[in-house]
Formats: structure tokens, sequence, C-alpha cells
């Protein structure tokens, strides 16, 4: 199992991060990774076919199709409140079982506090090794500073 992750804390509140994370069309003026997203409709629903169009930090980049598997929007669980948005890669070599993969992204914020952002993604199958670990590493990083700066702002 492979995996890459990245964290940060948004001083803003859990519904304008969250926002920003479900607006497809809003991609493109925020976030230097997925830079452009092809969805059905403009805010992601589960079982939406959608392609992330990624941008390397050299410049190269990648279309990825993926399945909005989760849509969770922000709720109060307990003292905290939570959100989670996930979706499964679908291209041919997920069809294969050559690589298999999950992005799960989740949002906490306890009452008062800051938003916390998580982000992990992980990599099974028999050429999960080949997967450019490294540079979706980098990528998550600069989505999420990215999308600290955009709710902030």
């Amino acid at each position: 199992m492979i995996r890459a992750e990245s964290s940060i804390t948004i001083d803003a509140p859990i519904e304008r991060v969250w926002a920003a994370m479900v607006d497809a069309p809003g991609y493109g003026a925020w976030n230097p990774f997925i830079v452009r997203v092809d969805a059905p409709r403009p805010t992601l629903a589960v079982g939406d076919d959608i392609v992330l169009h990624v941008r390397w930090e050299d410049g190269g980049a990648f279309a990825s199709p993926e399945r909005v598997v989760q849509v969770d929007a922000p709720a109060a669980q307990g003292d905290v409140t939570r959100a989670a948005l996930a979706y499964r890669f679908t291209g041919w070599i997920a069809r294969l079982g050559l690589v298999r993969a999950t992005r799960v992204q989740t949002l906490e914020q306890p009452p008062g506090g800051p938003t916390r952002y998580h982000t992990e993604e992980t990599f099974r199958g028999a050429l999960a090794r080949f997967v450019p670990l490294a540079r979706v590493r980098a990528g998550f990083a600069r989505h999420a500073e990215a999308l600290k700066v955009r709710a902030e702002s």
C-alpha cells in the first residue's frame, strides 16, 4: 500500500472551505494542482463521473477520470463539525485492477476554532509502485495551501 497525504489548518469557517471543495467550476480560479474539473453539475455529488485535470509542479499535465463516492456536507458530530469528500480513480489501469486509488478529503472544526483540512490517497495494485508519489505529495501540499488561501480571503 502506497499513500500520499497532506494537512493544513485554515482560519475560516468549515462551510466556506467546503463550498470551495465541492464547487467544480471554481477549481480553475484557485487550485494550482487540480486546474479544472469536468463534472456533470456545478456542485459535486455522489455518483458523478468527473475528470480532474492535474498540473504537476514541473508543468506536466494529466487527466484523471474519477467517480465521486462520498459527499458528506458539514455536520455536527458531538462537539466537532466534520465534512468529507472522496473520489475513486476509474481509469483503464483501475478497471484492470493494476492501480486502485481513492482520495479522501476531510474537514474538522471545533467550536470557535480553525478548520483542519486533511487529504489522503492510498494506491494499491500491481502497478501502484509506479505512481509518481513525490509529484502527488507535492500536488496535495500545493492544493492544501491554495485551499487555505482561497477560504481565508
